[in-house]
């Protein structure tokens, strides 16, 4: 069971990273992987490492009612999906045209915990194209090679692939793409990895819309500093200091 929320959309000011945004930020957060009464995985892609590492529980996810919510905004999803969408469409352009008033953009990041194409399901079922939104940017980070490549030239959505310890070869494919690629270091970052730019990632959460075909490096946090599957990158003989 579940009951319908007043809002999907949470500001991006309660959280640590995406408040350091330069654009005004609204996050969708669901519960991860099959964390629903259906069992259905809303991250079809998560590694053992991603699952062991996720923050999902970080922050203010650490609370019972946060995490009761995420899990009643997935129950809403799965139960009635039509209906979910529409009231999502309903919240994004509503904070649009409150940015279009005031001349600013603002910032959307529909999967803050979850990996779904939110770009299709917002076109199927609330015939909303977000690349109509002239004063909004939508990113999300996904270790979907293939809405990389779904979504590589888009307008208004800007995708970064997740590297993972067992996905070595869709990172690549996504760097030569022209992709960015996310990836999480224990200790200092490197200057390059795999011959690419390593560009401090947790400096701001929207810092992929700026940045081009770059390793966007994240600092291993929480249960990601005890991980032992490789999705922390420890020692590689790629890794480049200079």
């Amino acid at each position: 069971m579940y009951t319908i929320p007043k809002k999907l959309l949470s500001n991006g000011n309660t959280n640590a990273k995406t408040k350091k945004n330069d654009l005004k930020t609204f996050i969708l957060y669901l519960s991860p992987y099959n964390q629903n009464s259906k069992g259905v995985n809303i991250c079809p892609k998560a590694s053992k490492g991603c699952a062991a590492s996720c923050l999902f529980s970080a922050g203010r996810g650490a609370f019972n009612s946060v995490k009761n919510s995420r899990i009643n905004k997935t129950e809403y999803f799965l139960a009635n999906k039509a209906q979910f969408i529409k009231q999502l469409a309903k919240e994004i352009t509503t904070k649009h045209k409150t940015a279009v008033k005031t001349g600013a953009k603002v910032a959307f990041r529909l999967n803050g915990t979850s990996d779904l194409d939110f770009i299709y399901l917002l076109k199927k079922y609330a015939n909303l194209d977000v690349e109509t939104l002239s004063n909004a940017v939508f990113y999300d980070y996904t270790k979907i090679l293939g809405k990389v490549k779904k979504y590589i030239d888009h307008k208004n959505y800007f995708l970064t692939f997740s590297r993972a310890e067992d996905n070595q070869k869709e990172t690549l494919e996504a760097l030569k793409l022209g992709a960015n690629v996310s990836a999480v270091f224990l200790g200092d970052l490197p200057k390059r990895y795999k011959g690419f730019k390593v560009v401090n990632g947790d400096k701001s959460d929207d810092l992929m819309i700026n940045v081009k075909n770059s390793i966007l490096g994240l600092s291993a946090k929480g249960a990601a500093k005890k991980d032992q599957s490789g999705f922390v990158i420890n020692t590689d003989p790629e890794f480049s200091f200079l």
